[in-house]
């Protein structure tokens, strides 16, 4: 069985409090003995997947397989093209050099609903929403990224894992994906 769930902000990658106010996966209603197929971090929302079949970790997450995740960041000021560049071909963070993705501007930038909470919010520092296509899955990896080129992350969505797209599933929900998604999961999955 694999199955999609929008992970809202707040909630865990996991299905047991670890005694922080985030929430666990517990709340959600999900079926017995499914595991989540890698992580988003408690402040990062969107898609995550969750199996009861232990061999699809390694497929879904072992780097030289070159598996493609596409997140939406909404950053700090409009990035130039020299940042997409270097966001790109790989930006070193905690003595690794992040593999080489793809990063582009979102136009039009998304129209997605507000977060509770909502992000901060400075009206003399603009926002924009980038996208960023990795093949890898370090800790905090997009916003160590985007921080060391100077443009903090202040919303993190994963949108995109191979070429299943999250599509309208609304945070706190989640549904077992048919054959046709489950094999458009495991595709490369072009970025536009």
């Amino acid at each position: 069985m694999l199955l999609a769930f929008h992970k809202p902000f707040g909630v865990l990658s996991q299905f047991t409090p670890d005694g922080s106010p985030n929430r666990a996966l517990s709340e959600f209603g999900l079926p017995a003995r499914v595991y989540p197929l890698g992580r988003l971090d408690a402040d990062s929302e969107g898609l995550l997947l969750l199996s009861d079949e232990p061999a699809l970790n390694q497929q879904l997450l072992e780097p030289r397989r070159g598996h493609r995740r596409v997140y939406w960041a909404q950053i700090e000021h409009h990035p130039t093209y020299q940042t997409l560049l270097q966001l790109t071909q790989g930006v070193r963070i905690q003595n690794h050099r992040t593999r080489p993705g793809r990063a582009w501007v979102l136009e039009p930038q998304p129209d997605v609903p507000p977060r509770v909470p909502p992000i901060r919010f400075r009206k003399a520092v603009p926002t924009c929403w980038i996208a960023l296509e990795l093949v890898e899955g370090k800790n905090r990896q997009v916003r160590r990224m985007t921080a060391a080129l100077g443009h903090p992350t202040l919303r993190l969505i994963r949108v995109r894992i191979g070429a299943f797209e999250l599509g309208a599933l609304a945070p706190g929900q989640w549904r077992i994906l048919t054959h046709a998604e489950r094999a458009r999961v495991f595709a490369s999955g072009k970025a536009p």
